[in-house]
């Protein structure tokens, strides 16, 4: 039985999305709530990590919402 390389290639994307997804709320969570337990942060270096974090948080949504139009949701 061949591999169904669509498949496979449409798994990873979507797992890869929702794991960057994670990756940003979590960092988000981070910096909001228990932005005093991460360790000394310049207020430059402060804004970064949230704009970092929230750019990533918009893109894997981005992705995983185009994935699950154009191709269905699994």
């Amino acid at each position: 039985m061949p591999s169904n390389h669509k498949q496979h290639a449409l798994n990873y994307l979507r797992n890869k999305a929702v794991a960057d997804k994670e990756q940003a709320m979590m960092s988000l969570d981070l910096l909001l709530e228990k932005a005093a337990g991460i360790g000394d942060h310049s207020t430059e270096d402060f804004a970064k990590n949230l704009d970092e974090a929230l750019d990533l948080l918009v893109d894997a949504t981005d992705r995983i919402e185009t994935l699950n139009k154009h191709y269905g949701q699994i």
